[in-house]
């Protein structure tokens, strides 16, 4: 089995060619939207890179009447707090380095985690960046529903599992979703 850090390395280029190859693939993933699981406080993300953009998606989960917020790194080794969020609300950089709403934004606690990845694999395992912020968080939270939002591209045979890894409870790709067993 390939190590963690050299498949990371071979998936961001996977997907950043993905991303370069598909312009569309956002919109059509939001296009599946209703097909998510339930849930009426839903975490979406904020793109970096080349992570599948969720501007499209947050549109139609709120169209679809759902409430999002975004994580947010307080403390590095912690597991992420969510704050209230609206698309065009103004936003900061957290201890990541990544967009966040301001701290005035309420906390709180979504039924539902859109998480970006690299990789996926057809059990549910997810492959991150390698920060254990997600990791952290679901272990954390083990009942929230998680879900990876990727392109299909992106879905490999197999991925190592580690104990602390908690698998994913489907995906929403350009081609639609996916539950796991």
């Amino acid at each position: 089995m390939i190590d963690k850090r050299e498949l990371r390395s071979v998936m961001r280029a996977t997907r950043k060619r993905l991303a370069g190859l598909d312009a569309g693939a956002a919109d059509r993933a939001a296009g599946q939207a209703d097909a998510l699981p339930p849930g009426r406080i839903v975490a979406v993300y904020r793109a970096i890179g080349s992570e599948l953009d969720v501007e499209a998606l947050s549109r139609a989960l709120i169209g679809a009447g759902r409430e999002l917020c975004l994580p947010v790194v307080v403390e590095r080794d912690a597991p992420m707090i969510f704050r209230r969020w609206s698309p065009g609300e103004p936003l900061e950089l957290d201890e990541a380095g990544v967009p966040a709403p301001f701290p005035l934004a309420e906390v709180v606690d979504p039924d539902l985690i859109l998480t970006p990845l690299l990789a996926f694999d057809g059990r549910g395992g997810r492959l991150g960046q390698g920060g254990g912020y997600y990791d952290r968080t679901f272990a954390a939270r083990p009942d929230v529903t998680r879900i990876g939002f990727a392109y299909a591209g992106q879905a490999v045979d197999e991925l190592p599992a580690e104990p602390h890894d908690m698998r994913l409870h489907g995906v929403l790709t350009e081609t639609g979703y996916r539950p796991f067993a």
